[in-house]
């Protein structure tokens, strides 16, 4: 990386079993050091999918044990890369739209 700042991706997920990879696929991974995927009882298997990409990227999985709807998702997503060291934090929809 070129400068010292810690870059956290958090993705806030609710049934994004089908585009999780997708998206982080596209996301040039020299700019961030940590993803965190923060699922909010999602009823398919985006926990299962999540958990498997771990190897392929520095990923952070964090499921809710009840649904916290899209702001305490948000919540739970700040709160994590924060307590990660984060110096700076970008949201991304896992959905695949942005």
């Amino acid at each position: 990386m070129l400068n010292q700042r810690k870059v956290v991706c958090v993705l806030p997920a609710f049934n994004a079993a089908k585009t999780l990879e997708k998206t982080l696929i596209d996301v040039p991974t020299d700019l961030v050091d940590l993803f965190v995927v923060v699922d909010d009882c999602s009823t398919d298997e985006t926990v299962k999918v999540a958990n498997s990409l771990g190897s392929r990227w520095p990923l952070k999985v964090i499921q809710h044990k009840k649904n916290r709807g899209y702001g305490g998702n948000q919540k739970t997503c700040y709160e994590a890369a924060l307590s990660e060291g984060a110096d700076a934090v970008v949201m991304l929809h896992p959905d695949y739209q942005y």
